[in-house]
């Protein structure tokens, strides 16, 4: 890795630093991850997670390929609890096997082509010395993010392949976040670059509102997470009441109210429900403060939470919509986004230079 690192020195004595062009390539990564966010949802929300139950990085990029072959990935998902206690007894056939086999193949299919649409472009930039000074271990950093989070996503899929019968919502938690957190920092290296090209001597730092900010929406995108991976969004199809009532019945505080607020579906569904607006409150004066830099990343902003708003409401007035929460959590990543846009322009040490 050190020589990666090093290889953003100059070159014969001048300097081959593209940061527009390694900008757009890590927006274009962004997209992707963007994506995968996407496909990852329909995976979770069609239950597909644990459709393939061994992780092989690379001979897994091979579907089965004739009939035999479906047989045996079929074979090997009856043995897992899902399949011994839900889904058999429903009575699944290949056919709906392989539907959800689909899902979980383009999800992980996906995560292979990110990685390697960040690797080869990184190998390329460090070899033609393009990589400004300074970013060499923040690219590598990157990376190494990308790796750990396909073995967050095999760590997440095991915790249900022997005693649950669903994944772990904690580990769930742990994926999606990690996968916010990348195209979070995508997008503040992109921005970086954008401003270094345009004469900005430092990187953006981290202010301390745009620190409380990030706090704010974590804890709203954690139990998010958490109404997936507990299917908490079904305990309720009213709003703004849950079932008549604003603190729902059905809590369960046997263990304490700590494990409540972690484990009980319909105590993280009213969390979730309404700490989204705290989350507002802060993300308007966000936007606030950034328009007079950049009226268009506070336009995002306001777009992104306004959108996801409706749409939460949306998804669990149609009682979990498939195609509504799939694009509450699309819109979901456009927050984090549009968000790590904001707290970049607050941080900037310039503002003069506009570029991004």
């Amino acid at each position: 890795m050190s020589s990666i690192a090093q290889s953003q020195a100059p070159l014969n004595g001048a300097s081959q630093s593209r940061p527009i062009a390694i900008a757009n390539w890590l927006l274009s990564v962004a997209f992707l991850v963007f994506v995968m966010v996407i496909v990852g949802g329909i995976t979770r929300l069609t239950e597909s997670g644990l459709s393939i139950t061994e992780w092989k990085p690379i001979m897994g990029a091979i579907p089965p390929l004739n009939e035999a072959d479906w047989q045996s990935e079929f074979e090997k998902y009856k043995q897992i609890p899902e399949y011994i206690e839900i889904t058999g007894p429903a009575g699944m056939t290949l056919a709906d096997f392989k539907f959800i086999y689909f899902w979980e193949w383009v999800h992980r299919l996906l995560g292979r082509v990110i990685g390697l649409a960040f690797a080869l472009p990184f190998l390329y930039f460090a070899v033609k010395r393009a990589i400004p000074s300074g970013y060499g271990w923040r690219l590598t950093g990157l990376l190494f993010l990308g790796g750990l989070q396909g073995f967050i996503g095999w760590w997440m899929v095991s915790s249900g392949l022997s005693e649950l019968t669903d994944v772990s919502h904690f580990r769930l938690a742990t994926h999606l976040l990690m996968a916010l957190f990348i195209l979070a920092c995508l997008v503040w290296t992109a921005l970086d670059l954008k401003r270094l090209d345009g004469g900005a001597a430092k990187p953006s730092r981290m202010t301390g509102f745009g620190l409380a900010v990030a706090f704010v929406l974590f804890l709203q995108l954690l139990f998010g997470a958490y109404v997936a991976g507990l299917n908490a969004g079904y305990v309720s199809n009213t709003w703004p009441l849950m079932n008549d009532h604003f603190v729902p019945e059905g809590i369960d505080f046997t263990f304490g109210a700590w494990a409540a607020i972690n484990n009980d579906p319909y105590l993280t569904h009213f969390i979730h429900r309404w700490w989204a607006w705290i989350t507002v409150g802060f993300l308007i004066v966000l936007a606030r403060k950034v328009r007079g830099q950049s009226r268009m990343a506070s336009v995002a902003i306001h777009s992104a939470f306004g959108t996801q708003i409706l749409l939460g409401i949306a998804t669990v007035m149609t009682g979990m919509d498939i195609t509504l929460a799939v694009l509450h959590q699309a819109v979901g990543a456009l927050v984090v986004a549009s968000t790590a846009w904001g707290i970049h322009i607050l941080g900037r040490d310039n503002p003069a230079i506009v570029k991004a």
